[in-house]
């Protein structure tokens, strides 16, 4: 059960053509009154962003894309893992996990791995460089869960100790994290209770955020996921237009609802194939109904680092509970960091991590 297998991202091309099919055979709701955004996704956008996945976005360029790295499954716990682990050609390169956000997969790190784990090729200095690994979160992508059997909750707590198991199972003793959305909650609870074998944690915000407020604002989706996300689970499956719909609005909603595309429009659509094609829309939500969502945990047993982080109040606060070693004052136009400012996401994490003794 320890074992690690080599993987790679291989769609079948009947599960392609069905998923064109069904966004050409998309029913299409009537537009409601009602300007812009406010409602929901307009018809008009989603109709549009629908048509060019199924006649303009091409899945096997991702895929391509995707197995120029290094895949792997194994399984911990009865869970399935897929995971990317890139080593570096650098010599003195540090072990990195990564963890990707929610509503998102690991295409949100197809922009960073590379700079990160080979400097030298991108132009950057390779005195610093990093042994990347990037799982999916479970239930995400490749990560199946392993069936209605496994009733144990995955909480934040779980998916920490899962890659502790991981990256003992790679031969990483001492290694850095680092984590967007979901990534972040997971990242500075793997600090917490593994703070012998993580050397610094490293998250895009979510720290010194006053505390009310945040949890109401917006479409009400995180009460609804943690009441009920089976429900939306059975317009997943069936419906390619259903799941976009949902991912579009996330991040529209979580980048200020500005109406603009703030995310380059085909690595959206890769991630909504992840999903579609490995029927995971439902799966995902564990994160609310499982108590995973929320705001970072506060640790100062381990160095933090923050990019992204917000303004200097929040940094104060954050001060108080956490051992703030680094903090970016990094703009991007999305909550989806790595995917909007690659570039940026990079230069933290080299400098959080070159900081560190």
């Amino acid at each position: 059960m320890n074992e690690i297998e080599r993987f790679s991202v291989r769609i079948p091309q009947a599960d392609l053509d069905d998923l064109r099919e069904r966004l050409r055979r998309t029913r299409w709701a009537r537009q409601l009154p009602g300007a812009g955004w406010d409602r929901g996704v307009p018809v008009a956008y989603l109709r549009e962003l629908a048509e060019h996945w199924a006649d303009g976005f091409d899945w096997r360029a991702v895929e391509a894309r995707l197995n120029a790295f290094d895949h792997y499954v194994t399984d911990v716990d009865g869970q399935r893992v897929h995971f990317i682990h890139q080593r570096s050609p650098e010599p003195h390169a540090v072990p990195l996990i990564m963890t990707h956000s929610w509503p998102n997969s690991i295409v949100e790190f197809l922009d960073v791995i590379g700079p990160l784990s080979d400097p030298r090729a991108h132009g950057l200095d390779p005195a610093l460089a990093f042994h990347v690994v990037a799982p999916s979160l479970p239930g995400f992508g490749f990560s199946y869960f392993p069936g209605p059997t496994d009733t144990e909750p995955w909480s934040v707590e779980r998916v920490a100790r899962t890659w502790a198991v991981l990256m003992e199972r790679l031969g990483h003793d001492r290694y850095g994290a680092h984590g967007n959305d979901a990534g972040a909650l997971v990242t500075p609870q793997l600090a917490a209770l593994f703070p012998d074998r993580v050397i610094g944690s490293h998250i895009t915000g979510g720290l010194g955020i006053p505390d009310g407020g945040w949890w109401e604002q917006g479409s009400g989706y995180g009460p609804y996921l943690s009441a009920r996300p089976q429900t939306l689970g059975h317009g997943f499956a069936d419906s390619p237009v259903a799941q976009l719909a949902y991912l579009v609005e996330r991040f529209h909603e979580f980048d200020g609802w500005t109406g603009a595309e703030t995310l380059p429009r085909d690595l959206v659509l890769a991630t909504a194939s992840v999903y579609w094609l490995t029927n995971s829309g439902a799966t995902s939500s564990w994160t609310y109904y499982d108590g995973a969502a929320g705001l970072p945990i506060d640790q100062d047993v381990v160095p933090t680092g923050v990019s992204h982080g917000g303004p200097q109040e929040f940094r104060t606060l954050a001060e108080q509970k956490n051992d703030i070693r680094h903090w970016a004052g990094y703009e991007s136009p999305s909550h989806m960091v790595a995917m909007a400012v690659p570039g940026s996401a990079v230069a933290s994490l080299r400098e959080f991590f070159g900081g560190l003794e």
